[in-house]
């Protein structure tokens, strides 16, 4: 792992947190991911499941966490299985895990060989004699068009225990991976910490005809010196390229007198930051760009000011709308009569601003949350209006990450030059 070891009390507590909400005679089964082929005898890289990770710090592939929530002894309720080293495979692959170093990251007592799982399993299964709890990807946005391993084990176990009744474990995981451990958020926030200082110098290095694919290469520079990866595919969109919401090419000049939108973020540890700033590439705002840049930028400090623990998420987005067509009517993109003819689920301010107000983040960038219809204290999420005219070749986002705290969130953005003043000063040394 490129990361600092993380303290296993986090692991161990989300694993007792889950028991909590689980029937106490039930067995909860989490699979790693798959390592995914590209090509010829190539793999993609290697991303961890976020649900084992979240309950074990283990990020090796192919291994099996079995929770069993009725065991008398703590120690009893967690059983970890994983790949055994021998001199094959550490030639070919390198290190894998020890029992011992397994122990350390996760703090479970009982860390077996793949190879014993079926005996194992059937040993837990006798004695705990309830509903198996199986994971599966349930985001919202998730299409699952490959099997995973989870859902082939699961199709293994149906016709293996016809009698048994299967559960999800998804809607418990989701429920409490959206409220955040003050470890998880000191981890997110060295994710955002490092996006926020390597956007400062990305700013001097910005100057008309340089390529997008060149910005791209010195965030990907700073990430790898300083143990992260991207946390996304980084959109790096100049001029009318910021219209495209989801811009990946990344393959064109920067020419003198656009924008260049930048939707970055590192991931350390597993755990993700959500960058986005937009910048003259000439380093200097022309009177339209900074009259639409400060359109959002209010919207997205009021926006940010808004989101209180308790607060419904859907309210939280209708006032960001309103707030957002106030905008556009000064900007005179929309009119008084577009504003009476709109309709409650689609407000005018949607030709300009398409997509939602933020998201949940974590583990996942787009962060588990289903069936979370509350801003709850102690959640992550993105905040992140923006105006993009596709006429005017100019599209402008503004993103910060905060986290529910009452009635003032904490934004952990706060690094990250905003004001149009600063960005230009720092353009301009």
């Amino acid at each position: 792992m490129r990361h600092q070891p993380i303290d296993p009390q986090l692991f161990s507590k989300n694993r007792e947190r889950l028991i909590n909400s689980l029937p106490i005679n039930c067995l909860a089964i989490l699979n790693a991911n798959d390592l995914m082929p590209s090509n010829a005898d190539g793999t993609l890289p290697y991303h961890p499941n976020s649900d084992l990770f979240y309950l074990s710090g283990i990020e090796q592939e192919e291994s099996i966490l079995v929770i069993q929530p009725g065991a008398e002894k703590p120690r009893d309720r967690a059983h970890l299985f994983l790949r055994k080293p021998n001199p094959k495979l550490t030639l070919w692959e390198g290190y894998k895990l020890s029992k011992a170093d397994a122990r350390t990251v996760s703090s479970i007592y009982y860390v077996h060989w793949i190879d014993d799982f079926a005996q194992v399993f059937a040993k837990l299964a006798r004695i705990q004699k309830g509903a198996f709890f199986l994971n599966d990807n349930e985001h919202q946005r998730a299409e699952n068009p490959v099997e995973t391993r989870d859902q082939r084990f699961r199709n293994s176990l149906r016709n293996r225990y016809t009698k048994r009744r299967f559960l999800r474990l998804a809607p418990h995981l989701h429920t409490l991976r959206f409220n955040k451990d003050n470890r998880e958020i000191t981890l997110i926030k060295q994710a955002v910490n490092i996006t926020a200082n390597t956007f400062k110098d990305i700013l001097t290095t910005i100057k008309p005809g340089v390529m997008e694919y060149e910005i791209e290469a010195e965030w990907a520079r700073a990430f790898i010196r300083k143990r992260c990866k991207f946390a996304y595919g980084p959109i790096i969109a100049s001029g009318k390229n910021a219209c495209i919401l989801h811009y990946l090419q990344n393959d064109q000049p920067c020419k003198k007198g656009d924008l260049l939108l930048m939707d970055v973020g590192a991931c350390y540890a597993n755990y993700n930051a959500d960058l986005t700033r937009t910048i003259p590439v000439n380093g200097k705002f022309s009177p339209r760009q900074k009259q639409v840049y400060q359109a959002v930028l209010r919207v997205l400090r009021k926006s940010i000011s808004g989101a209180t623990a308790g607060k419904e998420i859907k309210q939280w987005n209708t006032e960001a709308h309103e707030m957002m067509n106030e905008e556009l009517v000064d900007l005179k993109l929309i009119s008084l009569k577009d504003l009476k003819k709109q309709k409650p689920n689609q407000p005018a301010c949607r030709k300009y601003f398409m997509h939602g107000l933020g998201h949940s983040l974590g583990l996942d960038v787009h962060d588990v949350s289903i069936g979370q219809t509350h801003l709850n204290e102690g959640a992550v999420f993105t905040v992140e209006p923006g105006i993009y005219i596709p006429e005017e070749g100019l599209g402008i986002r503004l993103e910060d990450n905060i986290v529910i705290s009452g009635d003032q969130p904490i934004n952990l953005m706060t690094e990250a030059p905003l004001e149009p003043n600063e960005i230009e000063e720092r353009m301009n040394p």
